[in-house]
């Protein structure tokens, strides 16, 4: 639930101008200047990292930026990091059932997290937050950040599989995104099930999806017990 940014009628990063002004603090730069390098900067990442399903963590990306500023200052790109991610996390919104259907499942199952994210320790902060990583499986909550890997390589659910414990006909993958979630685990043999909450339009986006379709489709993770129930 981050506030909307713009800048000259574009939509922005809501972290943009806070970033901004740490970086302003150690080098004369103006916004649409610093804005250029930012994208700049992921643009050059989406070749080196993204298409290769390598992950980008917040450090890196912003110790790079800075370079393109000629600052080396590691201390700094925390700075911003922590800036970042602070507000990044301050957004979260806790839906309070999910507490209970998390509880509901881990009668009879063991549950993990596989997660595209770029910083762990405030993924791992945000489940704290809402008390859900105590309902999970702690060796089994991998994060693209240190793992390396981004869904949907197979690498990173091969990983928490391995944690589980348990092979890939014998678990279920649950995800919003039908290219990293849906794709991604099928690749891998995994039974999967597209969750739709916060997709806009389903039908629109499984016309325009080119990639498997899900197994299952649920609109919230509420009905995840039922369905767990009838595939066993």
């Amino acid at each position: 639930k981050l506030p909307a940014t713009e800048h000259k009628g574009k939509r922005l990063p809501a972290t943009a101008p806070r970033l901004h002004e740490h970086v302003a603090r150690h080098t004369e730069i103006d916004f649409d200047t610093f804005l250029e390098a930012l994208f700049d900067g992921d643009r050059a990442f989406v070749e080196s990292h993204y298409k290769k399903g390598r992950e980008v963590p917040t450090p890196l990306r912003f110790t790079e930026l800075l370079r393109r500023f000629g600052l080396e200052n590691e201390d700094l790109a925390l700075e911003m990091t922590a800036e970042h991610m602070g507000m990044l996390r301050s957004g979260v919104e806790v839906l309070p059932h999910h507490g209970d259907v998390l509880d509901e499942l881990g009668r009879d199952l063991r549950l993990g997290l596989c997660s595209n994210f770029s910083h762990t320790e405030t993924a791992l902060a945000v489940l704290d937050d809402a008390g859900l990583r105590e309902r999970l499986h702690p060796e089994a909550l991998i994060v693209s950040d240190t793992c390396g890997w981004r869904k949907p390589r197979v690498e990173i659910f091969e990983e928490v599989l391995g944690r589980l414990g348990v092979r890939a006909d014998e678990a279920l993958h649950v995800g919003d995104s039908l290219r990293a979630d849906i794709g991604g685990a099928a690749s891998l043999g995994l039974r999967n099930a597209w969750i739709t909450r916060r997709i806009q339009d389903p039908d629109g986006a499984l016309a325009e999806h080119e990639g498997p379709a899900p197994d299952h489709v649920i609109g919230d993770l509420s009905e995840l017990p039922a369905l767990c129930a009838s595939l066993r």
